[in-house]
Formats: structure tokens, sequence, C-alpha cells
């Protein structure tokens, strides 16, 4: 059995509908999956399965989110091994966790992305790409920047924003 870890962005269902973990863990073991376990209610899944490719697994899960809750919703995979490897490597492990941020995407954006944030970023908020997804030091709460507005789907690709501090959680969980 394989361990993955799945990211879903913006799990909100309607204006003042969240979604509920229980659910979401029920749903991704009536796909076959097993030992499904969440941490904090933001859209953070653990789950088990056989070996299949990464974008076979995001389908089924997008297609039964869609399903179960009647709204798409993108949904990021990485298994245990390569998300351990992505909190390895953060670039700013110094940083207040809260602060530090990571957009994981789905396909590596390239390198020509940095440039162009960097632009639009104030000059106290470091950048690093590494293997594709793009960390973030905002130095203070992230929402007190416009460069949140410039890490969209539209304008990036599919990912998803977590903080250092849930990057290191999933992490912890994996063992």
């Amino acid at each position: 059995m394989t361990v993955y870890v799945a990211l879903l962005h913006s799990i909100v269902l309607g204006p003042g509908k969240r979604l509920v973990m229980a659910d979401l863990k029920a749903m991704t073991e009536n796909l076959g999956f097993g030992a499904a376990r969440t941490l904090v209610a933001t859209g953070n899944l653990l789950f088990e399965g056989g070996d299949a490719p990464i974008p076979s697994i995001e389908q089924r899960l997008e297609a039964a989110f869609r399903q179960r809750f009647g709204k798409h919703v993108d949904i990021v995979v990485r298994s245990a091994e390569a998300w351990r490897q992505v909190a390895a490597q953060n670039p700013f492990p110094g940083g207040d966790g809260a602060n530090v941020g990571i957009r994981v995407m789905r396909l590596p954006l390239a390198a020509s992305v940095l440039p162009m944030l960097r632009r639009i970023a104030p000059d106290e908020i470091d950048l690093a790409l590494v293997d594709g997804d793009l960390w973030i030091d905002f130095r203070r709460k992230p929402s007190e920047t416009k460069l949140l507005s410039h890490l969209t789907t539209k304008k990036l690709g599919i990912g998803t924003l977590r903080n250092a501090n849930t990057v290191n959680g999933l992490a912890k969980m994996l063992g």
C-alpha cells in the first residue's frame, strides 16, 4: 500500500457551508482507499491505496467530490515520500510557520514565474521555487499582502496554498 497526501483547494461548499472532514474521509473510503485521516478542517487528507498514477487518483477524488458535494474542487495529490521531500526542502525553515507558505502545484511552475511575482511582491517577502512549488516567506500575515491575489489558478495553474505548520504537521502524521 502507498500512502498519499491530498490537498483540496477551497473547500467552502457555499455561503456559510464548509466541508465536514468526516464526510471527506467517508467519501475517500467509499472510493476504496483506506485509513483516511485529516489534519485541521481545511482539506488536508491522508489515505492509503494501491500504486496508481497520481493524475488518476486526483481525477477519481475530484469526480467523487463533485458527485457527493455538488461542487468541483481542485485536488493536488502527492505520495508520502514526495510529501516528506516537500517538508524537508523548505527554503525558509527559520521563519514563522504561520507566515511561511507554499503553493503546492499540480504541474511544476516554470522558473519564469519568479521574476513576475518578485515585481509584484513587496521587498520584504522572499520567494523560492523548489521542485516546481512556490515557497513564500511573507514575514507577516499573508492576508496583509496583495501577493495573494496573484497566486490563483488562473494565473499559475492548479495548486493550493498551505502554511509551513500544515506542511510539517502532515509530514509528522506520515511518520
